[in-house]
């Protein structure tokens, strides 16, 4: 007997992770070019969070329910879809609906599970690696034997950026705000991991690039980290915020970009169109999915709890002692 109803985690109100409550839905239906993913495990990602307190809007026609990424087996096929058969094991960036045990995804934004990895690795690929190579590769356009710094270089986008970057074949720096979170980085394949709390990030890159500075910066705090990253930015540098978690301003010396010819750009993954996720996809099918499947990139997985226990997830993730990705598991 097919399945009608299944759990999901809702946002009851805007507010703390205590609002995250279990409750029943129908599955639902996917339409044309869609796919229904039986659920075993989905990422936990700060964009849920900020749904989670009402300030991230969901784009219209997307499920009113957190969760970016999932993986698990294909249970029902829309209309037209040809790529994907029932069975299939598969991971799938999705525009909403990931805490649950179905969620609707684009066909054309699900990649397989790379070999050797289960479904909580898998999981916690979509969010971060779209992110990365859409923002590092695409928008940032990092060029070979170009250099590379990202800021959290501890959180889920930091790990992936790192290990994707360096795997690539780039110098890469990352700033942490721990000894341990430090070493971590430097472990996973950044030449020189820089204590925000202790160092500052413009000196030191300036000195391991001969006073050149980094190409490309991937940057999640914005605020004042702005104007300093411009310092540390090689002519022709670009600068790429996907967040603003240390503010939505800053005070820029627009005579620094016009004179060095730096780029100040961002964006943000969730509202664009299908057919430009289709090509980051196909990209990471083609350039990082083989890195994944030999062992030379790996996910980080700091925490896993069970789909009843996402407002454990969510404080964990926010009091960021985390390293890696948090991860929620769903019964089969």
């Amino acid at each position: 007997m097919t399945q009608t109803s299944h759990r999901v985690v809702e946002i009851t109100a805007p507010g703390g992770p205590e609002v995250l409550q279990v409750r029943s839905r129908d599955v639902p239906v996917p339409k044309p070019g869609e796919v229904l993913i039986a659920v075993a495990a989905a990422g936990v990602n700060r964009p849920d969070v900020l749904q989670r307190m009402g300030r991230y809007p969901v784009p219209p026609g997307a499920s009113d329910l957190p969760g970016l990424e999932v993986a698990g087996t294909i249970a029902a096929l829309g209309a037209g879809v040809t790529q994907w058969k029932k069975g299939d094991r598969v991971c799938a960036l999705t525009p909403g609906g990931g805490y649950a045990e179905h969620c609707i995804a684009p066909a054309s934004s699900c990649l397989p599970v790379p070999k050797g990895l289960d479904f909580v690795q898998a999981a916690s690929l979509p969010e971060t690696y779209f992110t990365v190579w859409s923002n590092v590769f695409d928008r940032g356009a990092l060029k070979p034997g170009e250099t590379f710094l990202v800021q959290g270089g501890s959180s889920g986008i930091g790990v992936a950026a790192i290990q994707m970057v360096h795997a690539l074949g780039h110098r890469v720096f990352a700033t942490a705000g721990t000894p341990e979170k430090c070493a971590a980085c430097e472990k996973l394949g950044a030449e020189r991991a820089i204590n925000y709390r202790t160092e500052d990030f413009v000196e030191v890159v300036k000195s391991l690039t001969k006073g050149k500075g980094v190409d490309v910066i991937l940057d999640m705090v914005a605020g004042d980290y702005v104007p300093r990253e411009m310092k540390a930015l090689a002519d022709d540098g670009r600068i790429v915020l996907i967040a603003f978690l240390g503010g939505s301003k800053a005070t820029l010396d627009f005579n620094e970009i016009l004179r060095r010819r730096l780029v100040l750009t961002g964006s943000t993954l969730r509202p664009r169109s299908v057919e430009f996720k289709a090509a980051i996809a196909q990209a990471l099918r083609e350039k990082v999915w083989p890195l994944l499947e030999a062992g030379t990139m790996k996910p980080v997985i700091h925490a896993t709890f069970p789909l009843a226990e996402a407002a454990k997830a969510h404080a964990m993730l926010e009091a960021g002692e985390h390293i890696g990705k948090i991860v929620l598991t769903v019964a089969s």
